[in-house]
């Protein structure tokens, strides 16, 4: 068991510790609170049926009482759903450590993208995707900025920056949980986009002296209706004050209506926010990048300070439907009065709690990557250096592989060695291998660990050809949808731009002459434009075309032994080009009748 399991095994047992005593607690109040309820019933029974009016105290007694209660028992409930919520999170981590992680968590299916280099080839998003294991982000803007971190190769320093705040953040658990599970009193996760939109909209167009006319007749309308009632003046004086303001109220009616509409869920969504800022605001960081984002959250006093005067403007607006208190609302211009505040706060607050949101997801993304160096503490680092700078892994697996299955191999490619050729036969590992390298560029470029002990990469634009597929409706091959990748990977080498490529069973859609001519030209034309890459292919003519490269091309294979009749593979990468093929073994092995050769 490592620190990982522990940590999350120890921290699941207190959370479901609390998640049974809240429960029992939970129950119990209910119980009370029924109780209490029928106490006050019979109380109210007796005090009607009885000429001794003093058992009305009994009612009043049972009405605290059952209040006090009410307010417990929510208490009660916002620790128990917390509870809920801590085990829950610990649940995913152990998870992920027990390879079963597929079964819950956000796959992040809405940003794939087909057109993208290298997005759906290397499976970053959907069910068992890299997103899908890595991603702990609860709010949409943590899981949107992670999954451009993972599709936008950053720069050096960028890398440096979040690489040197992962490492912060890695050993702080308690930090981790509370972005995961903090405001569970809050029904529904955080809608940051809906919230984002609210925050940096137009508004619904009330007019600026429209809040400052309310209050001021407000103002005449409370003064002329005291002065009224208390005989002072004739009652026909409040009448201006009242006809101005049903005036007012109905110029503006459907924008008042709309203003108070539309703050109500931006409203509790800003209430998360604010207990992420105020969970967060509670650390110290020394990596520029935290600390940059912690001075970002450094208002923490006035962003829950002005969170809760929006809070207050939503109670008053929800106050107004109580019929009880609506002829005092009406008289106040409450909901004018509302509405006008509540536009004053979007415009004063909305850019800035925007840029609160922006670095909550910030600090959400560094979180999935921290989380990923706690559980896999083996995971190294990468040394990025310059554009066009060599590419060096030792011991490099695939990131979504468990770790006692993984098979790890060294790759080295720059100069002199400028294109891998890797051959093998069928399953045995020549696409995984080369969804492992690329997984980890994707991992290494974002700022995050990689599965590997050593990995140095220069900036390279990675374009990957592996799981394009024929679109009927379209009307296209998979070979014309390969041939269209592979112009839009040369067009980027165009550019000047140092290209990595990674590219699985290349042209395998057209036939062998053609495929060794157009391969030679493409893969040639690649290296002379300064990019490197990788080819699998079980096509035995294409590893000439590293053979006529001189140092430039090398051959690699994965090979396979048949042992009893069964095929068994290593996955081991090894010089030089395959010398047998399994596909004849394969075919008798399911029980077709293949001709003696």
């Amino acid at each position: 068991m490592n620190a990982a399991e522990t940590a999350y095994r120890g921290g699941q047992a207190a959370a479901r510790a609390v998640f049974e005593a809240e429960s029992v607690r939970f129950a119990r109040l209910g119980i009370a609170r029924l109780v209490v309820f029928l106490v006050g019933v019979g109380a109210a029974a007796v005090t009607v049926l009885s000429t001794n009016r003093s058992a009305g105290w009994g009612v009043v007694i049972a009405a605290v009482v059952f209040l006090a209660l009410l307010v417990w028992h929510e208490l009660v409930a916002r620790r128990r759903d917390r509870a809920a919520r801590s085990m829950a999170y610990y649940d995913r981590g152990l998870a992920r450590l027990e390879h079963r992680w597929t079964d819950g968590g956000d796959p992040g299916d809405r940003f794939r993208d087909e057109q993208h280099l290298y997005a759906a080839d290397l499976e970053l998003f959907g069910t068992g995707s890299l997103f899908h294991f890595i991603s702990t982000a609860r709010t949409e803007t943590g899981a949107a900025t992670l999954a451009r971190w993972l599709l936008e190769p950053a720069d050096r320093a960028t890398i440096a920056a979040r690489q040197e705040a992962t490492r912060e953040l890695t050993p702080l658990l308690p930090l981790r949980h509370d972005l995961a599970v903090v405001g569970a009193e809050v029904k529904g996760a955080l809608d940051s986009r809906a919230l984002r939109a609210w925050l940096e909209g137009d508004g619904v167009g009330l007019p600026r002296w429209l809040g400052a006319a309310a209050a001021t007749l407000a103002v005449v309308n409370v003064a002329a209706t005291a002065a009224a009632l208390a005989g002072w003046v004739p009652g026909y004086v409040v009448l201006p004050g009242y006809t101005l303001s049903l005036a007012l109220t109905t110029a503006f009616r459907g924008r008042i209506a709309q203003a108070i509409h539309d703050v109500d869920r931006p409203a509790r969504d800003l209430k998360l926010l604010a207990a992420l800022v105020v969970r967060v605001s509670r650390e110290s960081f020394r990596a520029p990048l935290l600390a940059r984002l912690s001075d970002t959250l450094a208002g923490t006093t006035v962003a829950a300070v002005e969170i809760r005067r929006l809070e207050r403007l939503v109670d008053l607006a929800d106050a107004r439907r109580n019929q009880l208190f609506a002829p005092v609302a009406a008289l106040l211009l409450l909901g004018t009065q509302v509405a006008a505040g509540v536009e004053r706060w979007r415009g004063r607050m909305g850019r800035t709690a925007a840029g609160w949101l922006d670095a909550i997801g910030e600090l959400e993304a560094l979180a999935s990557f921290a989380t990923q160096a706690f559980e896999r503490p083996d995971d190294a680092f990468p040394e990025v250096g310059p554009p066009g700078a060599p590419l060096a892994a030792e011991g490099m697996a695939h990131p979504l592989l468990p770790v006692g299955r993984a098979v790890a191999n060294d790759l080295a490619l720059g100069e002199p060695c400028r294109l891998l050729v890797v051959s093998g036969s069928n399953m045995s590992g020549k696409s995984t291998l080369l969804k492992a390298l690329g997984g980890n560029l994707v991992l290494a470029f974002a700022g995050a660990p990689v599965r590997a002990r050593r990995l140095s990469v220069g900036q390279w634009a990675l374009g990957a050809s592996l799981v394009l597929r024929e679109s009927l409706l379209e009307g296209r091959s998979r070979f014309y949808a390969e041939v269209l990748r592979l112009r839009d990977i040369v067009a980027v080498a165009d550019q000047g731009r140092p290209v990595l490529f990674l590219l699985d069973e290349l042209l395998s859609g057209t036939n062998s002459h053609d495929r060794a001519i157009g391969a030679k030209g493409i893969l040639e034309g690649l290296v002379a434009k300064g990019a490197i890459g990788i080819v699998t292919t079980h096509d035995l003519a294409l590893t000439e075309i590293a053979r006529t490269m001189g140092d430039r091309g090398d051959n690699r294979h994965l090979e396979d032994t048949l042992v009893n009749g069964e095929l068994r593979f290593d996955y081991r990468l090894q010089p030089g080009v395959v010398r047998r093929s399994n596909a004849l073994e394969l075919m008798k092995a399911v029980g077709l009748e293949v001709p003696r050769t």
